[in-house]
């Protein structure tokens, strides 16, 4: 038989579309938002437009914009809907401190330093899209993230403490950052790099007993360095949201890594007995929960804070008092601009609004999910799991201590409350979780063309 020749064929891979006109169209809306928010601020209080609201418009416009031609340029599959949610959280955490300090009973002007704070974490945050080209070079400094983060961890122990919680350091010039917000992302890191490595020791189960797999006692090991680390940071700074936040994100990312249920029966019982002991002794811990428990008993002449805050999410109601016409003077002692910023939401646009921001969080904490499910590398789905865990815990930690879910914790809200710690470790956060979506809906490369040759087969009898 002859030999025939056929026509070459090229396959490609079909690719996600990167979506990024989606992520311009979403960015508008997250910019036009708080603008109108501003606006809307202003006529309540003085009965006009305010002054600044072409600066602060131009402003976030320009920092929303540049970031968008980053990840257009840098991260152009990343996902459509993490920067969008971000800029309207910071955005409308710009207008609510912006609102707060009309009144002069709560300080001075925190607005200014806020915004000067989420640009240097949009700056951050382009500095990560910009340099680290592939998430996966993370995981060479596993163990170095480690020291680092327990040094930042340690570090506010050596520095006076804040409304009981040492959890501040003071640096000349920069004035006071909270180490612990950078150490979630540092933390996160090292327990993807290492239950990474160790996930199948770690999987393996010695004996069955009633319906849980209970794990070898040599790799016992790790969870209980982690409780131990835990409670150290409780007693030492006593600050029982970092403390949390830290062992809970262990025990999320342990369970995924493993998926063995015994690992969180055990994360929480070791949790509830950890807190349960050092709460036994520790005057400050034994405060908050008096609080929570007893939120109307008098307290220094008045209500707690708690209190405080659910008198105005009651006065909020379903649809709130109106941006700008609520009683938040009236919420004193912790600071009403960072912790109980939630309370101002609540009051001035009500069940409705609150519910609309908390969805926010919830979104954003699904795409880091999704990103983690779409991942093609362990370390990758590990990194982005932990990343929304600890932001997921984050936010029902405060969200659950301003609402009298749970004791107060002294954290701050994602992108929402005042805090430049808080706002440029988030915003590097975000930037980490987009690399890793880039690389995960990177469409494949599509494979060399065959020549005549290969695609020729010669049939001999």
């Amino acid at each position: 038989m002859s030999s025939s020749t056929t026509n070459t064929t090229t396959i490609g891979t079909i690719g996600a579309p990167s979506r990024r006109n989606t992520e311009l169209a979403m960015l508008i809306f997250a910019v036009l938002i708080p603008v109108f928010a501003y606006v809307n601020v202003g006529l309540a209080k003085d009965g006009s437009v305010p002054a600044g609201v072409l600066g602060y418009s131009l402003g976030l416009g320009l920092l929303a914009g540049v970031a968008h031609l980053v990840v257009r340029k840098w991260a152009p599959y990343a996902d459509p809907l993490m920067l969008p949610i971000a800029t309207l959280l910071n955005g409308l955490g710009l207008i609510f401190i912006w609102r707060l300090d009309q009144e002069p009973s709560l300080g001075k002007a925190m607005a200014p330093n806020q915004l000067m704070w989420s640009t240097f974490g949009v700056a951050l945050f382009l500095g990560i899209l910009i340099f680290l080209k592939d998430h996966r070079v993370l995981q060479r400094y596993t163990y170095i993230s480690m020291v680092v983060a327990l040094v930042l961890l340690v570090a506010p122990v050596f520095f006076p403490g804040v409304n009981g919680a040492k959890i501040w350091i003071t640096i000349p010039g920069l004035g006071s950052l909270q180490p612990g917000e950078f150490a979630k992302i540092i933390i996160a890191i090292f327990f993807a790099g290492y239950l990474m490595v160790k996930r199948d020791a770690l999987a393996l189960a010695s004996r069955r007993f009633m319906g849980l797999y209970l794990p070898r006692g040599r790799d016992l090991g790790p969870i209980l360095v982690i409780w131990a680390l835990s409670l150290m940071i409780l007693v030492f700074e006593t600050d029982l949201g970092t403390s949390l936040l830290f062992f809970g994100l262990f025990v999320v990312m342990l369970y995924v890594a493993t998926e063995r249920t015994s690992w969180i029966v055990f994360g929480l019982l070791l949790s509830a007995g950890g807190a349960v002991a050092v709460a036994t002794f520790e005057s400050h811990v034994q405060t908050r929960v008096h609080n929570w428990l007893n939120p109307l008993e008098l307290s220094n002449g008045g209500v707690t804070e708690t209190a405080q805050a659910m008198y105005s999410f009651g006065s909020g109601g379903i649809l709130g008092s109106g941006l700008g016409q609520g009683y938040s003077r009236l919420i004193l002692g912790i600071a009403p601009k960072s912790d109980y910023i939630l309370a101002t939401v609540g009051e001035e646009v009500g069940l409705a609004g609150l519910m609309a921001i908390l969805l926010l969080y919830g979104l954003l904490i699904e795409r880091g999910i999704r990103t983690a499910l779409a991942a093609r590398d362990p370390f990758g789905k590990l990194l982005a799991i932990g990343l929304s865990g600890a932001f997921a815990l984050q936010v029902f930690v405060v969200a659950g201590g301003v609402t009298g879910l749970i004791p107060l914790t002294g954290m701050t809200m994602p992108f929402l409350a005042q805090g430049g710690s808080s706002v440029i470790a988030n915003w590097a956060l975000v930037a980490i979780l987009l690399r890793i979506s880039d690389t995960a809906r990177r469409p494949a490369p599509a494979p060399a063309p065959s020549t005549d040759a290969e695609m020729t087969q010669v049939v001999r009898p």
